[in-house]
């Protein structure tokens, strides 16, 4: 054992470094070089032998033996330049010639050294290569007719060797050449075990790999036929592997994607390498039949080596192929989502509040620029002479200023109370009869100077519910104010109640403006107010129906909003009349969202409003 790694080390030395780190490469360079060395090497010790048994030799002997050289020029000339197809044509070569020289002297065709021909294109097949295999054995025909050919011309010299000689002779070429092929067999035999075993070992390891990955390898054709796959797609789509091969992947791809996927794998098929996204069907645990999911996975496609799957010395020319590697990214992809939801939810959240500076700098100032214009001029009475009537005048005008600047503050206040779960309800039962005729005679004196008429119907017999009635009247007001306030003179405002199973319904109607389908839809949210700003003839914060909208949902009712444009508004509330507090949860809660960056500012500038009216001033 120790021999055999003695003379392993010295092949392993004479390697071309080309060959070093391959094995069944190695495998081959030694297969060639081992035999030669120590035949030549053998030949070389046993000359002596040779002369002191025959004599003298002949000139064709000493040829022969100086042929022996060859080999260990042949096994110089791979361990130099690592051709191991060009160093098996010389070695073809160099035996045919060697048969040639020794069949020509002793009897051509008929020669001992003929049957060697057949040892040519044996020793050729190690190689592993078609073409050297086919010129060892067109070169071995050749020789074998030229020494028919010569034969018959009589070009040969004629052997003077007896009949037990030449049958001696014979019998030795026959056992050599067998012999020869027999180890010829051996050493093919061996490099067959090596390429078994090595591949064995490749196939173990990108099976262990292939297994243990969690992205999914792929093998396609130009079309997307799959001919392999990877287990992890398994996982992946909770599909077999069997069921994806051929066009079964295809199959799973989402419709919407399909184009993208077949034009990634042609791109990869002519050379270029490409990156997609797409969305796969996959088969979830326990599923049932019929439901749909999908995943989003990354897939990076090349073109396949060429060198890979394919003998590199092979004249056919396969079809273009591509390797593909397919992973999971839908978590990537959600967070993406998020990411784009979020980075919209602050878009909008800014331009909410730019149109909340706006909206508050218009509603504040102009109370504001009254309040401190009249009691400038109160202050200057003396210098203007001002009257009692005049004084009394202003003085209305500043508490009239006034009184809207805190109802601008306090539904901002009452917002931000219903925004953070702070707003209280206090529950108690009451007449919502009388509520509902109270706000429509507070607001009465409002619809005849804007010569609108307002017409309230409201049951005798409407039962006493119980709620908020704090609440329940701000609902009125709000709603009721703000139909009177978009209807032109000579409309109407109708209010009108019932009750309905459990519920009280509220509807309060008019024949006003209206509302555009885009902004109908949006109707309800915190500071908007339909129309473009610059032709809005009324004022206001846009809080009003915010409000009232999550008043009703605190109180665990309705509100819808009908409408269409330049034919009026109907808004039809719905409500409990029984409610405790205890059937509704803050996080059950239905109120209106605000953005955090928003309520944030809302809080910070009802916080802060003496310093905002100072400033304004």
């Amino acid at each position: 054992m120790t021999v055999l790694s003695i003379i392993r080390d010295c092949l392993d030395a004479l390697l071309h470094p080309s060959a070093r780190y391959d094995a069944l490469m190695r495998a081959r360079h030694r297969a060639f070089m081992a035999p030669r060395l120590l035949g030549s090497l053998a030949a070389f010790a046993a000359f002596p032998v040779y002369l002191a048994m025959r004599g003298a030799p002949s000139a064709v002997e000493v040829a022969a033996f100086a042929w022996l050289i060859a080999p260990i020029l042949l096994s110089w000339f791979l361990s130099r330049t690592g051709r191991y197809e060009g160093a098996h044509v010389l070695s073809s070569l160099a035996l045919a010639g060697l048969i040639m020289a020794v069949a020509g002297t002793t009897g051509g065709i008929e020669s001992f050294a003929a049957v060697w021909l057949v040892v040519v294109p044996l020793e050729a097949a190690l190689s592993a290569s078609r073409r050297v295999a086919a010129f060892a054995s067109l070169l071995a025909l050749s020789c074998a007719g030229l020494l028919i050919l010569v034969g018959q011309l009589g070009w040969l010299p004629v052997a003077d060797t007896s009949t037990a000689e030449r049958g001696v002779l014979m019998a030795c070429g026959v056992v050599s050449a067998t012999l020869y092929a027999a180890g010829l067999a051996f050493g093919a035999e061996s490099l067959a075990r090596t390429s078994v075993a090595l591949l064995s070992r490749e196939e173990e390891r990108y099976r262990l790999l292939a297994r243990n990955m969690s992205d999914v390898v792929s093998r396609h054709q130009r079309n997307g036929a799959v001919q392999f796959i990877s287990p992890a797609a398994e996982a992946m789509l909770g599909t077999p592997v069997a069921q994806l091969l051929g066009h079964g992947l295809f199959d799973r791809v989402h419709v919407a994607d399909r184009p993208a996927y077949l034009t990634a794998l042609s791109d990869a098929a002519r050379g270029d390498v490409r990156s997609i996204e797409f969305r796969l069907r996959r088969e979830p645990d326990g599923s049932e039949r019929g439901q749909v999911d999908f995943l989003w996975v990354e897939m990076r496609c090349r073109p396949l080596d060429r060198d890979i799957g394919q003998n590199p010395h092979s004249d056919v020319t396969r079809e273009a192929e591509v390797v593909a590697v397919m992973r999971d990214v839908t978590d990537h992809k959600l967070s993406e989502q998020a990411l784009d939801q979020a980075r919209t939810a602050a878009e909008s959240a800014d331009a909410a509040k730019t149109r909340f500076l706006a909206t508050m700098s218009h509603e504040l100032r102009t109370p504001l620029n009254a309040i401190i214009g009249f009691s400038e001029m109160i202050a200057q009475e003396q210098t203007l002479m001002l009257g009692a009537a005049q004084r009394q005048e202003y003085a209305q005008l500043i508490n009239d200023s006034g009184q809207h600047l805190l109802s601008v503050v306090n539904g901002i206040l009452d917002m931000s109370k219903m925004e953070s779960g702070n707003f209280e309800i206090a529950s108690e039962p009451f007449a919502p009869r009388a509520s509902l005729l109270h706000c429509c005679n507070l607001l009465a004196l409002k619809a005849r100077e804007n010569g609108v008429d307002l017409i309230t119907d409201a049951p005798q017999d409407l039962p006493v519910m119980t709620g908020d009635p704090r609440a329940f009247k701000q609902i009125v007001l709000n709603l009721v104010a703000n139909a009177i306030k978009f209807t032109e003179r000579g409309g109407q405002v109708s209010v009108t109640a019932s009750v309905s199973g459990s519920q009280l319904t509220l509807r309060i109607s008019d024949t006003g403006v209206g509302i555009a389908p885009d902004d109908l839809k949006r109707i309800g949210a915190p500071f908007f107010q339909a129309g473009k700003t610059y032709q809005r003839r009324h004022e206001g914060t846009g809080l009003g129906l915010s409000i009232v909208k999550s008043l009703v949902a605190l109180h665990l009712g309705e509100l819808t909003v009908q409408s269409r444009l330049g034919e009026g508004t109907a808004v039809t509330v719905r409500l409990p009349l029984v409610y405790t507090p205890a059937q509704v949860k803050p996080a059950e809660s239905k109120v209106a969202t605000l953005t955090p960056v928003l309520r944030q500012d809302l809080q910070d500038q009802t916080h802060d409003q003496p310093a905002l009216v100072k400033k304004s001033a």
